[in-house]
């Protein structure tokens, strides 16, 4: 019994390329057991070394997250949780939600997008009040602000801009308040890239089989949503969408 539930060990991490050490304390372990593992050069590294000693790896390195939002969708339920998926965490998790498909249009959504992230607060992540914290480094921060200005510059709209955004008694922290960006198609590198912060990328699809091929279509099928009130939609998209991990919300 022993053996076969150690066979049956499944891990899923989302290592980060800064901790070499962790990576090789983490590739050691591995040696033992199947390993699923999210995050491109440690991904790498570890399905390399697992694999060499005869191991059954799947590595999964990077994740686009996407939540398509249909024109049916609960109003309140569909923002709170938008918001809650896109900015916990200040975005750096690897279940994190990172692109949004608009069925029909985003009109009707954007503003009150915009209005529910504006409300959230920026702030150490040690203090009662923070409903998202800095992320890990600074040469993380300057990623994020690049890929950011890479939408805006390839035609994006950028609604909500958080790169300024300064933390009083935290002034040389690296924070990046909520930020989104508008217009976004699938050529651009802001897209294409995981961003892995506090940034969620609005997509607008005519009808809801476009909005399932560009989710499909995208090469990291880690996670994907559907916000509606229609089972036969909902049925649609468990059978036909190809991301790992696929969630219906009424």
């Amino acid at each position: 019994m022993a053996p076969m539930i150690l066979l049956m060990l499944f891990v899923m991490m989302k290592i980060s390329e800064l901790y070499q050490l962790l990576v090789l304390i983490v590739t050691t372990l591995s040696m033992t057991s199947k390993l699923g593992l999210i995050s491109i050069e440690a991904g790498m590294h570890i399905y390399a070394r697992a694999s060499a000693k005869g191991k059954r790896v799947q590595s999964n390195m990077g994740a686009k997250n996407h939540a398509i939002v249909m024109p049916d969708a609960n109003e309140d339920a569909t923002l709170n949780a938008l918001v809650a998926a896109g900015f916990g965490a200040a975005g750096q998790r690897c279940m994190a939600l990172s692109t949004v498909v608009f069925v029909g249009g985003l009109k009707s959504w954007e503003n009150k997008l915009v209005e529910r992230a504006k409300a959230l607060k920026v702030n150490a992540g040690t203090e009662p009040d923070a409903d998202l914290g800095p992320v890990i480094s600074k040469q993380v921060k300057e990623r994020i602000h690049r890929l950011i200005q890479s939408g805006v510059e390839s035609g994006a709209r950028l609604v909500l801009d958080g790169r300024d955004i300064v933390v009083p008694g935290y002034e040389h922290g690296n924070f990046i308040g909520p930020t989104i960006l508008s217009d976004v198609t699938a050529n651009m590198e802001c897209y294409k890239e995981e961003i892995f912060g506090p940034v969620l990328i609005y997509m607008e699809a005519d009808s809801f089989e476009e909005a399932i091929n560009i989710v499909n279509r995208n090469k990291y099928g880690n996670g994907a949503s559907i916000f509606t009130i229609s089972g036969v939609a909902a049925r649609k998209f468990q059978t036909e969408i190809e991301a790992a991990c696929s969630m219906a919300m009424a």
